[in-house]
């Protein structure tokens, strides 16, 4: 039986916590958008202004597509008299202060997930978890910044039992303002790698800036750390001196608290034995690669440090859907077989990059296939870019990889650097590579598409899925069939 959606604001209460006046007709939320293109009936939009836009030119467009109300600073012109509003000084503190109240009126216990690379299959993977344990809320996506993060707490119900929050940066000092916002309970960093060298003067001061996710903990807060990661013994320091009593780790090192014993890799999971705080688990992981076998013993030893059922948690590891632009896959019918595209172009890192080649390399092609590698290039590397790209040549031959197209100018490094019968095709942009890719396809191939989201590798997984009929793959029974095993 369906239940009405909860309400998450009142005119009254918006005016309340904003220190704004409510205008016109009275109203009541069921959601909180910033976005008029994508607002939903009974939502709340919220008119943020930016340099190159305005959101009250979409006040009335938002409330004509079904917005229960606005939080504006001016009334927009046009609207009549009776439009529903709630008028503050200014916007984007009101979405603050929106996602303040929320987090100071709900109950749920909190984690907060950062880290270099994992931060949203992580995110998703404690969802899931959670769920199986109680009311869960999580951020949408990756609304990991400063006006997202504000954004998701608005959006915190009342009854949830349980909060996951996605916290990211790419600057020093961004995040120990989102995590005074959130005051998470148990914090995650799944790891720290060379990601935007471009704005830090080493991968310690990386660490230091990850480290701002304890700013917003009180002592009793719990740590949960990456015991295999070289930065460990800094994030501990880092922990210590912010005060927290509980540093808990994770990994395969035999004293993590939440330890590897073994794991079986798949094309599209995982089986998992595991010691989690001294309790022997046996579960199955529907998100393939060993980078997620080990974030899926944080995401279980968070829950332990959040006073959860951790057997319970796990069962529902083997259920994680698949994301788009972070390992989904999808078989693409010809007419004479399939070829199937695994779809990693939401971002990339040379972490990342090593780690989802893995999963490439366990995913077998089938009559006559190949195992593809598209790559678009990995941003924000700063000087040591050119190197960077040139040294995923090995773990390309590594794990088989028969042909990698490329595109961009950073890319321009791996493709030189490969051997001639690697080399399938190297373009300025995603946009002139897609329909490269696409014509040198044939059934039985596997193809890996990846690239930082500025290269828009999408494109590419666009043009493979156009090039014929795109069916989803079911990767969750192979899941369940693992764990029958």
């Amino acid at each position: 039986m369906s239940t009405a959606p909860e309400i998450l604001w009142t005119a009254t209460e918006a005016a309340a916590a904003t220190g704004g006046r409510a205008a016109g007709t009275d109203w009541t939320a069921t959601g909180v958008s910033i976005d008029s293109r994508t607002v939903k009936p009974d939502d709340l939009f919220v008119a943020l202004q930016g340099p190159n836009f305005d959101g009250h030119d979409y006040v009335a467009a938002a409330l004509a597509a079904g917005a229960a109300g606005a939080l504006v600073s001016r009334v927009p012109a046009g609207l009549g008299d009776g439009a529903p509003l709630v008028v503050c000084a200014d916007t984007f503190a009101g979405l603050g202060d929106l996602g303040a109240v929320s987090r100071l009126r709900a109950p749920a216990r909190i984690a907060a997930v950062t880290g270099s690379v994992g931060k949203t299959s992580t995110k998703e993977a404690m969802r899931q978890a959670l769920s199986a344990l109680g009311p869960t809320f999580a951020t949408e996506g990756s609304l990991n910044n400063h006006w997202g993060v504000p954004l998701s707490l608005a959006r915190l119900p009342r009854s949830a039992e349980y909060g996951v929050f996605e916290l990211g940066m790419n600057h020093a000092g961004e995040l120990g303002p989102l995590s005074r916002q959130v005051r998470p309970h148990v914090a995650i960093i799944t790891t720290v790698e060379a990601v935007h060298l471009e704005h830090f003067s080493s991968v310690e001061a990386i660490a230091d800036a990850k480290a701002e996710i304890f700013e917003g903990m009180d002592p009793h807060g719990a740590a949960v750390l990456n015991r295999d990661n070289p930065h460990y013994a800094r994030l501990v320091a880092a922990a210590r001196t912010q005060g927290l009593s509980r540093v808990l780790s994770f990994g395969s090192h035999e004293d993590a608290d939440a330890h590897l014993i073994e794991c079986s890799l798949h094309a599209t999971c995982s089986g998992i034995t595991a010691s989690i705080r001294g309790e022997r688990i046996q579960y199955c992981l529907s998100m393939p690669g060993r980078h997620h076998v080990l974030n899926s013993l944080a995401v279980l030893l968070a829950v332990s440090a959040l006073g959860g059922d951790v057997v319970e948690a796990s069962k529902a590891l083997s259920r994680v859907p698949p994301m788009k632009g972070r390992g989904q896959r999808k078989r693409v019918e010809l007419p004479q077989g399939s070829f199937t595209v695994i779809d990693e172009s939401y971002n990339a890192s040379p972490a990342s990059i090593a780690a989802t080649l893995q999963v490439l390399g366990r995913s077998d092609p089938g009559a006559g296939g190949r195992r593809i590698a598209v790559l678009g290039d990995m941003l924000e590397l700063g000087a040591q870019s050119p190197q960077l790209h040139a040294g995923l040549a090995q773990p390309l031959a590594e794990v088989g990889v028969d042909l990698v197209f490329c595109s961009g100018p950073n890319m321009r490094h791996l493709f030189d650097r490969l051997p001639a019968a690697m080399r399938g095709a190297h373009a300025a942009d995603s946009a002139a590579l897609a329909p490269l890719v696409a014509k040198a396809v044939r059934a039985g191939d596997v193809i890996m598409v990846k690239g930082s989201a500025g290269s828009r590798m999408g494109r590419v997984v666009d043009a493979l899925l156009e090039s014929g009929s795109a069916a989803g793959q079911a990767g969750n029974e192979a899941a369940t069939a693992a764990a029958a095993r």
